[in-house]
């Protein structure tokens, strides 16, 4: 079994978890456009996640806590908002 490391659950109480590795990744990326006429691509990359021991949401489910970062970019700027050169 992994090594136990401590993790805290969304109400708060600290309990004992594993660490869990990421087998397989698939990093969609969301497109958003915006008022002034931006358009953002979003996504969120998983770089860890914990799993909780003997620990469960009200439907059964093991608690997870994941370490994420989330990854933007602005793919598409009117040209009214880029920084005019001198």
């Amino acid at each position: 079994m992994a090594e136990q490391i401590k993790m805290t659950l969304p109400d708060g109480r600290v309990v004992d978890g594993v660490a869990v590795g990421i087998k397989e990744s698939t990093e969609r990326w969301s497109e958003f456009e915006l008022d002034d006429g931006t358009k953002m691509k979003i996504k969120v990359t998983l770089v860890g996640a914990m799993r909780a021991i003997s620990e469960y949401d009200p439907g059964g489910l093991p608690w997870y806590q994941l370490q994420m970062v989330p990854v933007f970019t602005p793919a598409e700027v009117p040209s009214a908002l880029k920084k005019k050169e001198n």
